[in-house]
């Protein structure tokens, strides 16, 4: 795997071949500067999604990526997510993985983890503030733009659309949101949106989808911002209303999701929903581990193209590695790259 990263070995050896100065060693063994516990939080256990994750996380401990301590869940809570990285570092954890769903929250724990030289890797979401060694994530802005310019251009650029999104708290919510809008705003003006924060929540989203149909039988697209958490209770409500139409067929609702589980790949295929984002779960869990090594082994990166397919970006707070996130519908549904497929093959 070639990055754009020096180490501190390769740094080391260049100083002294130039300077004939003995002492700069730090990092000069792969395997020992490897050394150092990991700790590593899931954020959440309740969906189809992070499960795959998690999933993904254990197979690289067990295939020795890294020496991690138990598996942490802050559950969706902040609180926890101190407590467990109090643990961590309690534990002797030389680095640590976190996905934080509270982005501004996390702060004054990743100054604590800095002022013990304690790097991080944040998956999935990146902090709004706070020293991070590395970012894992996908380009959320582009999720809502490409929900935005398939059900723009399905719909013929006009109909009702509900937003299922996210928590707003959360950077994904916001860059997914803020995206989708000055997409439509920009693009399709005569498509009316209706908004509806959910926390990630899958009842909440039911909840709030049901009062919205009942004001607008006519509601003619769904983008969910998270179909692991939407998926079910979003068909199932429609189903219940009568108004899940197979694709193609008159009083279809358009429906773009984010994720890219195996039950959104079913659900294309059976012309329930249309299309998907899929987030790389599998990726997130590689690079989370990859990351976390380079980091005991003292290297460092460069913003740039890496040949993971990825770039790397500069951020106020450190770097962010921007993971390929391709949109899923029924032309590429069976693409065997995407991770949903590998897990199926595997049952």
């Amino acid at each position: 795997m070639r990055l754009r990263t020096t180490s501190t070995a390769t740094a080391c050896a260049v100083l002294l071949a130039a300077t004939a100065l003995a002492g700069c060693n730090r990092g000069s063994n792969g395997a020992e500067a490897a050394d150092g516990k990991v700790g590593i939080d899931m954020p959440r256990t309740d969906t189809d999604f992070w499960n795959s994750y998690q999933q993904y996380l254990e197979k690289g401990v067990k295939n020795g990526e890294v020496d991690a301590l138990p598996f942490a869940n802050s559950q969706n809570d902040i609180g926890k997510l101190v407590a467990n990285v109090q643990a961590f570092t309690d534990q002797g954890a030389k680095a640590v993985v976190m996905a934080p769903q509270d982005t501004g929250a996390i702060a004054s724990t990743l100054e604590t983890l800095a002022e013990k030289d304690i790097p991080v890797v944040s998956v999935d979401t990146r902090p709004d503030k706070g020293d991070v060694y590395m970012v894992v994530r996908a380009d959320n802005r582009a999720y809502g733009e490409q929900a935005c310019q398939y059900l723009g251009e399905k719909l013929g650029g006009k109909g009702k659309v509900a937003e299922l999104q996210g928590a707003l708290d959360s950077i994904n919510g916001r860059d997914r949101s803020e995206a989708f809008a000055a997409c439509m705003k920009k693009n399709y003006p005569a498509i009316e949106i209706f908004e509806l924060p959910t926390d990630w929540k899958g009842d909440v989203a039911s909840a709030k989808l049901q009062s919205t149909l009942a004001q607008h039988r006519d509601l003619a697209g769904i983008y969910m911002q998270a179909g692991g958490a939407f998926l079910q209770p979003t068909l199932a409500l429609l189903e219940q209303k009568n108004l899940l139409k197979p694709a193609g067929t008159k009083g279809h609702i358009t429906i773009v999701s984010n994720d890219g589980i195996p039950q959104e790949l079913d659900a294309i295929r059976e012309g329930r929903i249309d299309a998907t984002v899929s987030q790389p779960a599998d990726l997130y869990a590689k690079y989370a581990l990859y990351y976390a090594r380079a980091a005991l082994k003292g290297e460092e990166f460069e913003p740039g193209r890496t040949d993971h397919g990825s770039k790397i970006v500069k951020i106020p707070n450190g770097l962010e590695d921007q993971l390929p996130a391709p949109l899923v519908t029924t032309t590429n549904v069976d693409d065997p790259k995407l991770w949903a497929n590998q897990l199926e093959k595997k049952k």
